[in-house]
């Protein structure tokens, strides 16, 4: 079965900048594909907010820290949908800690989470959009972080280089599939009114750094959404290798 509408993929859409992006994607006109890792209650209220909106929806529990649980995710995508137009690498985990405190067995599931996932995510979108093999061609948007920019001390210098290897892979990728039709670009948001400030450690954290803030406030999920699908989108068909600060001047 081929799906009549764009389909677009993202990884980590149970909350967040995650959701906001399924749901307002739902209301441009895509069907859904989306991971989820833990909070099925909350994904299957994300699903059916975009079924309700008239879209079809698939969403499946995937370890990004497995490459098997990747496969099975693409290969039920294969099945339910039949293409992919826009892969969107969401998902991401973070814990708020000192440097000399980082864990090794922590350090390499971070970065198997935050950036080998991505890297497998994105290669099996690329083998099924590349005009060489038969797709039509696409994009990829990467969800980086300004704490790339800023390298985060005393709060998660790991959790920033990881989303440094997301830049540099963002980069270069674009470069060597834009022949194949595939546009690759990242948005970088900054202080985002999301759930993973306390996940990460810091409940309160937003109001101790929105102040940093030339805007003098957070963003919104849905801020960021819209930075993702005007990449995605036809208006940005001459954009590729570039990443998006979205942080209210930060």
């Amino acid at each position: 079965m081929t799906s009549a509408n764009p389909v677009l993929l993202i990884t980590g859409a149970s909350s967040g900048i995650g959701a906001a992006t399924a749901v307002l994607a739902a209301q441009r006109g895509y069907d859904i594909a989306f991971t989820y890792l833990s909070q099925q209650q909350q994904a299957e209220a994300i699903a059916e907010k975009i079924s309700a909106l008239g879209r079809n929806v698939l969403f499946t529990q995937v370890d990004l820290s497995r490459e098997g649980d990747i496969l099975e995710w693409f290969t039920q995508v294969d099945a339910h949908f039949g293409k992919i137009d826009v892969l969107v690498n969401n998902a991401a985990i973070l814990r708020q800690k000192l440097f000399n405190n980082i864990d090794a067995n922590e350090l390499q599931h971070l970065f198997a989470v935050n950036v080998i996932g991505s890297f497998l995510s994105a290669r099996e979108a690329v083998n099924r959009m590349s005009i060489s093999k038969g797709g039509r061609g696409g994009s990829i948007i990467n969800v980086s972080s300004v704490a790339a920019r800023f390298g985060s001390p005393f709060e998660y210098i790991d959790y920033a280089a990881t989303k440094g290897a997301i830049d540099t892979f963002t980069l270069g990728l674009a470069k060597e599939i834009v022949s194949e039709g595939i546009r690759v670009n990242a948005v970088r948001p900054g202080i985002i009114n999301t759930e993973m400030h306390a996940k990460g450690g810091e409940p309160g954290r937003i109001a101790r750094v929105a102040p940093s803030v030339p805007m003098q406030r957070a963003g919104a999920p849905e801020e960021i959404a819209n930075a993702i699908l005007w990449l995605a989108s036809a208006e940005a068909s001459f954009i590729t290798g570039t990443i998006l600060d979205v942080s209210g001047g930060r």
